[in-house]
């Protein structure tokens, strides 16, 4: 970092050799202009620098002598233009702006954006056009993307792995299931568009195997207000409501803008496990009511400092209640499969999280050209509660009452605290475009697990299944990136991105501490060859890195039921992947994509057992290395004005090895995913969705799993101009989309895990929007005409 500081310094004084000075005042027929767009453009119509007047009017820009266009910009007045030849110091003396003689009050542009972009380092998906995506959530929204599906908690891009999630480029410090949660908090409809990012550039945190997902929220119009209130209900075996506000302000300076969540109901989930023991097959089955309760909010405000620099503040809060109380049966058959005995367990569980995010920023422009500093200081907070009451009785096959098999009560409590400070640079330069910054992080978890044995009527604590566990993870990295459009062909961007972290978790029972410290490097590239106006080529590589989530660490036991436990791992270890992709995008209409993704150290769950207790063991081990690879095609057709599709084919391979000592053998096979996505315009103000995918059954390593499909139908009314709509969603209507057919077989021990979670629903929603279009303002530009132009 000190060479390249020393070589910006060497290199400046070039910068200033025969410098000109190019200046003038610009007014109206009555008085001064303030806040009038100067912009200099070279032979080629590109802008190479620009300002803006002051309070009297004048301007000033340095210059090399030369030939240039000046152009001058003032909302409501015609613009000016005018080539010049600078040998010497010019004054333009005053140039006279004349007002427009039409005021227009309101120009609506309507076009319809493409549904996929493709730019040189990610994909960017447009979902406005999705009808089921109306009324529904950040998840929900995200589970439509191309090559992007959401299962079993995790959000994954197909053939890249397990993906992280970020808001407006700040990434998310919450994985599984509490991120599902949060995003659920987050209506679709404040979504400008997601970005799909498979190999991140340096810029972005290492951390996701898959890469990232950005979500990038609305920001609202310049100089104006607008409300959005969405209600809606969603039936499944139960129901659930959910009620959304958002609101948007700004003008002049200020921009505000505040939304509320808030959603309650309930939803059933099933589960069936079958265990092939050697002495006979052992069931499961789990119904569970699962209450559904969210509240969340979010409050951020914008302030411009100077027309080069902005502060900004953001708030949000999220909040769950998801109690559960579920009815398991256990039935025990010999080998013969005659039936031995039942065990019943009832378990109520009281389960809570929230979290906080913090952030504030600094972005300011240092320089018309465009060289631009920003920081950024985040806090975060998540804390959870899990605590469950079961008892299990044993029964005779004539469900005559045994014994008591367990009772016991849970106890489990996780809080995590993390600071984040960071600062980056863009730093355009004659030759390349040069981006670098820093970034430190430091994270603290605590989570505690209790045990008490409730047989006897009366808590006794068990020591050997109770435990407090402290983790801590800091975090230093820089990066360096730089990109090139070399010429009207070809772009390149090339980045590095140094990680260091240290680790620390100590379990209080064991009085164990396990400590790491790593200092990788995580290099990224990307090229792009446009070989004419219909054919894009473009091939990009990325080193990543798989972090364990806080609770996986933790190495004390908590029962699902009363045969069956998880457990952590302490010892766990980040796995490393290496993405390799080559893509090929014909009229952006057909896109094709084949990619290779090489994991080492790679981790997961393990679902052993006990054949001697009839027990299943949920662990986590560092226990494989994999090389997935894949071809992969998107497709966007307009059969009709009235009529436009969105599909996409992915053909999926892997080989899997096992690191580490498994009594199990690894197996793979191909995976086939297909989607489609149809938009049907059934009037000026009436569209109809018609969506199906399906996955085929296929093995992957230690697993086995089945097939994935879904059919949903969408309906969506505009009314009033389009200030109200209503919306009907039938999701999943065949009820094939859940878990299937997972099986393992690990120490001879066959297991065959299925789970559904109420995703065949029907959903009804109202989306009404209001405002004021236009705030009378102070006549104004910034140095990014298109601030002024942005549309939510």
């Amino acid at each position: 970092m000190k060479k390249l500081n020393l070589l910006i310094f060497l290199l400046l004084p070039l910068f200033c050799l025969a410098q000109l000075t190019l200046k003038g005042k610009v007014a109206s027929e009555t008085k001064a202009l303030e806040w009038a767009e100067i912009s200099i453009l070279n032979k080629e119509g590109k802008i190479i620098d620009g300002t803006t007047t002051k309070e009297d009017g004048s301007f000033e820009i340095k210059l090399k002598s030369g030939f240039y266009k000046i152009e001058i910009g003032l909302l409501g007045f015609t613009n000016y233009e005018k080539e010049i030849s600078l040998e010497k110091n010019t004054d333009l003396g005053t140039i006279i702006l004349k007002e427009n003689e039409t005021k227009l009050v309101e120009v609506v542009v309507q076009s319809k954006k493409k549904t996929i972009e493709q730019k040189i380092d990610r994909l960017v998906y447009n979902f406005e056009n999705n009808v089921t995506t109306t009324g529904g959530d950040a998840l929900s929204a995200i589970n439509t993307a191309p090559g992007v599906v959401v299962k079993n908690d995790v959000i994954t891009i197909l053939g890249k792995g397990t993906s992280r999630a970020m808001i407006d480029g700040r990434l998310i410090e919450l994985t599984g299931e509490e991120l599902n949660n949060f995003l659920k908090s987050i209506s679709a409809a404040d979504i400008k568009n997601i970005e799909i990012i498979s190999n991140p550039p340096a810029k972005y945190e290492a951390d996701g195997t898959g890469g990232l997902i950005n979500i990038i929220m609305k920001k609202g119009v310049r100089d104006s207000w607008k409300n959005t209130v969405t209600a809606s209900y969603d039936q499944n075996k139960y129901g659930i409501y959910t009620l959304r506000d958002n609101f948007f302000y700004s003008k002049n300076k200020f921009r505000f803008s505040a939304s509320v969540n808030g959603k309650t109901g309930y939803k059933n989930s099933t589960e069936n496990l079958d265990m092939y023991f050697p002495d006979g097959l052992s069931t499961m089955r789990a119904d569970t009511k699962i209450k559904n309760e969210n509240f969340s909010g979010k409050l951020a405000l914008d302030y411009d400092l100077s027309p080069s620099t902005s502060i900004g503040f953001q708030f949000m809060n999220d909040r769950n209640n998801p109690d559960f109380g579920s009815d398991i049966k256990i039935e025990k058959y010999n080998t013969q499969n005659d039936l031995e005995n039942i065990t019943l367990n009832k378990s109520f569980t009281d389960k809570g999280s929230k979290n906080q995010t913090y952030n504030a920023h600094l972005i300011t422009k240092l320089d018309p050209l465009n060289r631009k500093l920003s920081f950024d200081v985040d806090y975060f907070n998540y804390s959870s509660k899990f605590d469950r009451d079961f008892i299990a009785n044993n029964y005779t096959p004539e469900m005559e009452f045994i014994d008591v098999n367990q009772a016991g009560k849970n106890i489990s409590n996780q809080d995590i605290d993390n600071w984040s400070f960071k600062a980056d640079m863009e730093h355009p330069l004659q030759a390349f475009d040069l981006s670098y910054g820093a970034k430190v992080s430091f994270t603290n978890s605590i989570s505690d697990v209790f045990f008490y044995n409730t047989i006897s009527g009366t808590p006794v604590l068990d020591p050997s299944q109770s435990n407090r566990f402290s983790y801590k993870e800091n975090n230093q990295a820089v990066y360096v990136n730089g990109s090139k459009k070399i010429n009207e062909k070809w772009n390149l961007q090339m980045g590095l991105r140094l990680e260091n972290t240290q680790t620390t978790g100590f379990s209080e029972t064991l009085n164990q501490e396990n400590v790491n410290n790593y200092l990788k490097l995580f290099p990224t590239f990307f090229a792009s060859y446009k070989k004419n106006e219909n054919n894009t080529f473009s091939l990009n590589y990325g080193k990543r890195i798989n972090r364990p989530r806080f609770d996986l660490l933790n190495p004390f036991k908590v029962y699902i039921n009363s045969n069956s436990y998880s457990e952590g791992n302490p010892f766990l270890k980040p796995s490393f992947s290496d993405n390799f992709e080559l893509a090929h995008s014909y009229k952006e209409i057909l896109r094709t994509s084949i990619f290779v993704n090489a994991i080492t150290n790679g981790y997961g769950v393990v679902f052993t057992s006990n054949p001697e207790t009839n027990t299943q063991i949920v662990t986590r081990e560092n226990y494989f290395k994999n090389l997935s690879y894949g071809i992969g095609e998107t497709y966007s057709a307009s059969f009709a004005e009235w009529w436009s599709s969105e599909n996409s084919l992915y053909f999926l391979g892997a080989k899997t090895e096992f690191i580490k000592d498994i009594n199990a053998t690894p197996s793979n096979s191909l995976q086939i995913d297909f989607t489609t996505n149809n938009t049907f315009v059934l009037g000026k103000n009436s569209k109809l969705q018609i969506d199906f995918n399906y996955s085929t059954p296929f093995k992957s390593g230690l697993y086995e799993v089945g097939y994935v499909s879904s059919f949903d139908i969408g309906f969506k009314q505009d009314l009033l101009n389009k200030t109200l709509q209503i919306a009907f969603l039938a999701n999943d209507i065949f009820n094939t989309s859940y878990l299937k057919n997972f099986t393992s077989v690990v120490n001879g021990v066959k297991q065959v895990y299925s789970q559904n979670e109420s995703n065949r629903f029907v959903r009804l929603s109202v989306v009404y929007n209001f405002g004021n279009k236009k705030i009378n303002v102070k006549e104004r530009a910034f140095g990014n005409q298109d601030e002024k132009k942005r549309a939510n």
